[in-house]
């Protein structure tokens, strides 16, 4: 996540509200390569998803990228690891040891598979999300031993990706950034129309809005500003909200609601959809992910390869797979203690300890109750459930981010 990263988000939907009035907030699978640290933390404290998307992006990944990344994002972000609950695999190329890889590591979900046909097709695979109770339903033709009972992964969530069709050609299919996919923009919003409404006057499927934002950022070196993409995808957004029940979400979001429906009568009271902020003083000076109470308290961590900020510490060497965190420097101080809402260290004599992040901190081994134990290994990630771990998520400000909207089409009256 760079600073283009939070631009493209905020021109399309800094203004854009849910039908309850709650901000729209978007999922982000983020990386460690070019990854701005504190604009990770900013975005999570703004309501939206951090996801998993493997340390350096690699296809089929082992065990050290994928919860590597949940590491780093839980020690340079501040991100309680129970938090980081999806994935999605670089590529969309993942085998069935990654979906093991997620369920032993406590994953909630999975979105790397996608749908190969049209909503409202004859036998379609543009399913609702569903659990690998009795294995996978996508990609069956593509990856090995996942589909046919023979990959059974109780409780672990797959959130197919849905394509985008050109017209009814349902051999045309388009899935990431689909904008990039013709010289006439004003053709792929059709395309995204007519695709939209086969999930919408069907069986409300949720519908994805996937897009690597780099290619929509302005006033990148070298490259074009995309005006007119950037317009047309803004009206499509805007047609999108003239339908009824419709609701931008974060995959987190979706899955709460699918988990918990309630009546579209009641929806807008539904928990999975309300919205928090943090309340706090703007004099007060804490590592909260809240840009005015973090003036003064962002460590510069000048990496040769990828510069980033953090307001917990610089490793003192850059991250890897193999050692997501390695010491980190604390002669800055100004470490939050997110429990008490407050500093713990304002002066370069202080030592960093485990009571300023106290959600099962991957480096220390840190328990639920502040005690020391071994450090686990990286092919399996404590998530805590502690109430500590529970009352950061509140007074932080509860999940969610950016990169992917999910929309969702309400169903039950």
């Amino acid at each position: 996540m760079q600073s283009y990263t939070l631009e493209v988000l905020n021109y399309f939907f800094a203004e854009r509200k849910n039908p309850n009035g709650c901000p729209v907030k978007t999922t982000f699978f983020n990386s460690l390569t070019y990854n701005n640290y504190s604009m990770v933390t900013d975005f999570y404290v703004a309501g939206n998803e951090v996801a998993d998307h493997t340390m350096t992006h690699v296809g089929s990944p082992n065990a050290s990228e994928i919860n590597g990344n949940l590491a780093a994002l839980n020690a340079f972000s501040g991100i309680p690891l129970s938090d980081l609950s999806g994935f999605r695999a670089p590529m969309l190329n993942f085998t069935a040891e990654t979906l093991t890889t997620l369920h032993e590591s406590k994953f909630l979900y999975d979105s790397s598979a996608t749908s190969a046909t049209p909503a409202d097709a004859t036998g379609t695979d543009a399913f609702w999300p569903y659990t690998l109770d009795n294995g996978l339903t996508n990609n069956c033709l593509d990856v090995d031993n996942v589909c046919q009972g023979k990959l059974k992964l109780p409780g672990l969530w797959e959130i197919p990706m849905y394509a985008v069709y050109q017209g009814d050609n349902a051999a045309d299919i388009h899935l990431m950034d689909p904008w990039l996919d013709s010289a006439n923009v004003s053709d792929v919003v059709e395309w995204m129309k007519s695709s939209f409404l086969t999930h919408y006057n069907g069986n409300r499927q949720p519908f994805g809005i996937y897009s690597h934002p780099i290619h929509l950022a302005v006033g990148y070196p070298g490259v074009t500003d995309p005006i007119a993409m950037r317009e047309a995808i803004k009206g499509f957004l805007d047609w999108l909200q003239t339908h009824d029940n419709v609701w931008f979400v974060t995959n987190q979001m979706m899955l709460d609601w699918i988990r918990n429906p309630v009546s579209i009568a009641n929806i807008a009271s539904s928990s999975a959809l309300t919205c928090q902020v943090p309340d706090v003083p703007t004099t007060t000076k804490i590592c909260n992910g809240i840009e005015v109470n973090e003036i003064g308290l962002l460590d510069q961590c000048p990496f040769a390869d990828f510069p980033w900020t953090t307001c917990y510490g610089c490793p003192t060497v850059p991250p890897t797979p193999d050692d997501p965190v390695p010491p980190q420097d604390t002669s800055i101080g100004g470490f939050f203690d997110p429990i008490a809402n407050t500093c713990l260290c304002t002066s370069d004599s202080c030592a960093f300890t485990d009571t300023t992040r106290p959600i099962g901190n991957y480096s220390s081994g840190t328990g639920s109750d502040g005690s020391s134990s071994a450090a686990p290994s990286p092919t399996s990630i404590p998530r805590q459930t502690s109430a500590a771990d529970k009352r950061l998520v509140i007074q932080v400000g509860l999940s969610v981010a950016l990169g992917v909207a999910a929309v969702l089409i309400a169903k039950w009256a």
